[in-house]
Parts: structure tokens; sequence; C-alpha cells
């Protein structure tokens, strides 16, 4: 004789398969509910990180200043070491440039000898208000903003292109 399935048998099994496809269901529908209806951490437009002191920086005469800054992307949020060139042109004035040669992404150093930015690369050179001088750098350098506040030096997250 062959065994037969008995409907309570068959009603428990299906109740046990809608049972596990609802519980996988729901997990994966959470994850999707939250990305749809909590949007991620907006960028803050007013994201200023101190370089330094006004007062130890000398005028016409580039430095290179490091500093750490949180970078917001999406949920996830991560602290970088960035860098930055920091120029002060009269008393309270000051431009600050990256550091990237914008001709193919090579580090821009101040170069006293030739009165210029130089991007060893490829040999682009840029004036000390960021301006291409000579080479294949199709731009000038990105400038960031920059704010002096009570003698402190600060710089935007961003550089403007």
């Amino acid at each position: 004789m062959a065994a037969v399935d008995s409907p309570d048998r068959r009603r428990f099994h299906v109740v046990v398969i809608y049972g596990l496809w609802s519980l996988i269901s729901g997990a994966l529908s959470v994850p999707a509910f939250i990305y749809l209806f909590w949007p991620p951490i907006a960028k803050k437009k007013e994201d200023w990180v101190e370089v330094g002191d006004l007062a130890q920086l000398p005028e016409r005469i580039p430095e290179e200043r490091s500093f750490q800054r949180m970078r917001k992307d999406g949920w996830k949020l991560t602290s970088e070491k960035a860098s930055v060139l920091v120029t002060r042109t009269s008393n309270n004035e000051v431009v600050a440039f990256s550091p990237v040669c914008t001709h193919l992404g090579c580090s821009v150093r101040w170069a006293p000898d030739r009165d210029s930015f130089y991007c060893p690369c490829h040999n682009s050179t840029f004036a000390v208000d960021g301006k291409v001088t000579g080479g294949p750098a199709p731009r000038p350098l990105d400038r960031y903003e920059v704010k002096v506040e009570k003698g402190k030096i600060f710089v935007g997250h961003e550089p403007k292109t």
C-alpha cells in the first residue's frame, strides 16, 4: 500500500512554506524600506576645517598644510587626511589650492627657485595665483574656499574647479 498524505500534513507544509516565504520577504523589505524612506546624511555646505594660524604664514610664500576631515558619503562617515597649498596674499587675505595637478593628478609642490608651483610628472607650472604658466595642464589649480576668523585660517570642504 502507498502512503497517502493526509490533509493535516499537507496543510502543515503549506503553512511552513508560506511562513518562511513571509519571513524572508519581510527581512528583505526592511532595508529597502529604510533606503526609500530615510534619506542619507546630507552634506553640509559650511563644513570648514582649520589649517593653521595666519600669523605663522609668510606673505607670498605658499606652504603645504595637512588636515583631517570627515567625508560623508550617503550613510557612511569616514575620516581622511588631506592637504592644501596655502598662500597669504596680503595682511588678512589667504588663498588655498589643491595640491593635485589638473593634468593627470600628480602632486604639485612649491618650487622657490622657479617662483611657481611645479608638477614633476609632466613639467606643468602654475603661478602663485594658481594659473597655468607652462606645460600640458588644461586649467588652473583647483581652489578651496577660505575664511579667516580670529587669526585662524579655515578652508571649505571641497575645492572649487
